[in-house]
């Protein structure tokens, strides 16, 4: 395993998705650096008020995942995060839709039915959950409007086309999507007919019975909780994939047009290069062969050499 840095758990972070996998490998990596437990935990809140609204749940089932397997190890991780939960927690809320305050309702359901934490601070939990101040309500639908309005303004605008090796990628992270996991399906497909029947609650004769159900309604609302998590997380990827292939489309098709125009263009230089050297070949045919012309000095006298003019003078002068 891995030796811990910031630098290694940050991209571990960042690599972090909803898929069961990716939350328990990397929480068996931070137990394993559990005597790091203060630092992982401040760099955790760090890196969380960062990522977008979508992924902080994801964040907060790490640490949920981290606490549980961690227990037997001893409680570094367990004081660790209470210090920053209800920040945590509230941080999430702010930002989140109904089905993420839900899956924060179930999560601390279950931290009460584990006994994880005292009632006080599970309480303290459930009332971020379940109160949030007007104000922010306000404030959030107004950034709505404005991100409405911005996408609007901007809707029709030429984005820069994503490079190959980056739709690759994004195309590749989608093969272990949600939606393909077999494993997670499966299991719920097992899960008994009495989680989603409320008809059949009739049929509970004892506590024992009523204790066992609460159990396995609590495990399959977290179960159902992440894994509709996991797909809503895919269905934000794939949009943003077409958008990449959107674009990419876009650009390869601008490319395409830019291309055509410089093969016509050349095109062209090249008839023009072709004429001219048809009618270069033609003037060239119609110049005279001189080899063929008779010799200038045929039939003529030769001329006096420079010893017969100066005779020819000192025989004048006598």
């Amino acid at each position: 395993m891995s030796t811990f840095s910031e630098s290694s758990f940050s991209q571990k972070l960042s690599e972090l998705n909803n898929s069961q996998q990716s939350i328990q490998t990397l929480s068996l990596w931070l137990i394993h650096h559990r005597k790091h437990a203060e630092y992982i935990i401040e760099m955790w809140l760090k890196e969380m008020q960062s990522v977008k609204p979508s992924k902080k749940l994801t964040f907060i089932y790490l640490a949920n995942d981290v606490i549980q397997n961690s227990r037997k190890k001893g409680n570094e991780f367990l004081t660790a995060f209470a210090s920053c939960l209800e920040y945590a927690f509230r941080d999430t809320v702010s930002d989140a839709d109904d089905k993420t305050v839900q899956s924060l309702g179930r999560l601390c359901d279950i931290w009460l039915e584990r006994k994880l934490f005292d009632n006080a601070f599970l309480e303290k939990l459930q009332l971020i959950i379940e109160t949030e101040e007007p104000g922010a309500k306000r404030a959030k639908l107004e950034a709505m409007m404005a991100l409405k309005e911005d996408i609007e303004l901007v809707q029709d605008s030429p984005r820069e086309p994503p490079d190959a090796d980056e739709l690759v990628k994004a195309l590749e992270n989608l093969e272990n999507a949600a939606s393909s996991d077999a494993s997670v399906r499966e299991k719920i497909a097992a899960l008994p007919p009495e989680v989603s029947d409320v008809s059949l609650l009739d049929k509970i004769k004892d506590k024992t019975a009523a204790d066992r159900l609460s159990k396995t309604v609590n495990s399959a609302s977290l179960l159902l909780g992440h894994y509709n998590g996991c797909l809503a997380q895919e269905l934000e990827d794939r949009r943003h994939l077409s958008a990449m292939i959107k674009d990419f489309t876009a650009g390869q098709k601008e490319q395409l047009t830019e291309a055509e125009s410089r093969l016509e263009e050349y095109k062209s230089k090249l008839d023009r290069v072709a004429e001219v050297r048809k009618e270069l070949k033609m003037h060239i045919q119609s110049l005279p062969d001189l080899t063929l012309l008779p010799a200038v000095t045929g039939g003529l006298a030769p001329l006096p050499s420079a010893g017969d003019l100066f005779n020819i003078e000192k025989a004048l002068n006598i």
